[in-house]
């Protein structure tokens, strides 16, 4: 950079979004409609995700798949998630495609979505139309059906990250806090329809006839919005990619770039780089011992540097990392089971029971009123993301994140101790504004931090004092995501030893309200908040 950018093995790469009329790092405003346009990409994952939570159970239940490979079907996808979010979201920070860093992980990742939904809702009709025996047909209907459950689970959690990173890559400080707002919005419009279609009786409709069964009307309608969604979050916002800057030429850099140390390195961070005083998004390596570009990325994705910078992130984003696995370990203690704890608790049924007994058609009510309540849930959680941009104003980020584990954790305890159709149904809109408070407020403050990161390269590039390298957007945005699979490792390794040695899953209710309280205290006392 500047006066060395002649010296040999020196290469960096800046994005050409930095060569704009708004100058270095400066992002234009964005039209409300583009923010909405990059939304969609959240409607169409949580549509699916609701789809999935109303069918998967059935699913794997019609192709007779054994107890003993349900831990398997549920841990399988986090623990992967886990183990490669980090490693992708860090490639994605180097990715040098020419249609930008994130958007051809979300373009895989929505095609791995669409593999999946195809092959554990359709998989067991495709297999039985081409195979006749039927031991040969249940392995396989088993295997595919496992296949397309942990392949969709696993690119729909891994999504989150790239598209968070993509939103924060190309906006303004106050258009990524419109732009998450947007994301919770809009996420719980597509959990609310993905709910209600899950509702419908659809193989008693003409359009489950013509498509054959209901899984195959919900594949046609998620395969549908799926796409639809995804090309208009694709198109929403132009990304621009990363070049290598040290071919451009040797006099106009050294007129524009202020002289800096020859003997530094500096690399593509979360803190992005200063030029001129300004902000810019790139990668400076420097120094005699610099290796070539494709080496230098390599050398940048390895686990052993990976681990490193996750092991030296600065200790507000570790606490930011913690209360995010408290919070998602509360919130899918208490998902995952609460359908099960409306059968059982709330309506008295058996699911145990035979399937034309009293016992086993009560439960199946309340499993259907529970799905309501999940409803309930989604159309709460859009509700409140619309009020949220008001209440920050009031009460602050460390209000809203506070009052939302408070509220789901008195919520899932009320629910948990005085269990009552429909004081349950009402205090699902607890679970809303838990659901909300997590999609918002912690990338929130990582946006905060960033913001202020920035502030302080600035300060530090006019004062002469070298850069700091740094992780990029995308593995901090991976990092807080990746504490979601984590969570589902804990809850899915956890709970069920809890319920069986309890005897009732009401254990798994009290249980979530118990984290969200010591949630509450661990958001008002270790997490900061930027003043």
């Amino acid at each position: 950079m500047g006066g060395n950018s002649g010296q040999p093995g020196t290469h960096t790469y800046r994005s050409l979004a930095e060569d704009g009329p708004l100058g270095a790092g400066e992002q234009p405003r964005r039209p409300t409609g583009r923010l909405i346009m990059h939304s969609m990409a959240m409607f169409g994952r949580e549509f699916c995700y609701a789809v999935e939570a109303a069918y998967v159970t059935p699913v794997l239940l019609s192709v007779g798949l054994p107890k003993s490979l349900y831990s398997v079907v549920w841990l399988l996808s986090p623990i992967l998630g886990f183990l490669l979010q980090p490693v992708v979201g860090s490639a994605s920070d180097y990715c040098r495609a020419g249609w930008g860093r994130r958007r051809p992980y979300i373009l895989a990742l929505g095609v791995m979505m669409l593999l999946g939904m195809a092959l554990y809702l359709n998989g067991d009709t495709v297999v039985s139309a081409l195979i006749a025996d039927p031991q040969r047909k249940l392995i396989w209907a088993i295997t595919i059906t496992m296949m397309g459950v942990v392949l969709f689970d696993f690119a729909a959690d891994f999504i989150d990250g790239p598209i968070k990173a993509y939103l924060f890559d190309v906006c303004s400080h106050q258009d990524k806090e419109r732009g998450l707002h947007y994301h919770a919005l809009f996420t719980g419009f597509g959990g609310a329809l993905g709910y209600l279609l899950g509702a419908i009786d659809w193989a008693h409709l003409k359009l489950g006839r013509v498509l054959g069964t209901e899984f195959q009307v919900m594949f046609f309608f998620s395969a549908l919005v799926l796409t639809l969604c995804f090309i208009i979050h694709l198109c929403s916002i132009p990304e621009a990619p990363l070049r290598d800057t040290a071919k451009d030429s040797l006099p106009q850099q050294a007129r524009q770039d202020p002289p800096l140390s020859s003997d530094k390195t500096y690399e593509y961070g979360s803190i992005e780089k200063v030029k001129n005083g300004y902000v810019h998004s790139e990668l400076t390596v420097q120094g005699e011992k610099t290796k070539s570009p494709a080496e230098q990325i390599q050398r940048t994705m390895t686990m052993k540097s990976l681990l490193r910078a996750l092991v030296n992130m600065p200790s507000h984003y570790r606490c930011l990392c913690i209360s995010h696995l408290i919070g998602w370990t509360a919130f899918l203690s208490n998902m995952l089971f609460f359908t099960d704890f409306m059968g059982r608790i709330v309506y008295h049924g058996n699911p145990y029971s035979a399937h034309n007994s009293t016992e086993f058609l009560v439960y199946e009510r309340g499993v259907e009123v529970g799905c309501w309540g999940l409803c309930i849930n989604a159309a709460f959680s859009s509700l409140y993301s619309y009020f949220q941009k008001a209440l920050v104003s009031y009460i602050g980020l460390k209000g809203l994140y506070f009052m939302g584990y408070l509220l789901f954790g008195l919520g899932t305890g009320f629910i948990g101790l005085f269990p009552n159709v429909y004081s349950t149904l009402a205090l699902c809109a607890s679970f809303g504004v838990m659901s909300s408070t997590l999609y918002t407020v912690p990338f929130n403050l990582m946006a905060e931090y960033h913001r202020e990161e920035q502030e302080e390269q600035k300060q530090k590039a006019r004062a002469g004092a070298p850069d700091s390298g740094g992780r990029g957007q995308g593995l901090d945005c991976a990092t807080l995501t990746c504490m979601v699979q984590l969570a589902q490792i804990l809850v899915g390794g956890g709970l069920g030893f809890l319920v069986n040695m309890a005897g009732s899953v009401v254990v798994v209710v009290i249980s979530a309200s118990l984290v969200a309280l010591m949630g509450c205290c661990f958001v008002a006392l270790f997490v900061r908040y930027v003043q």
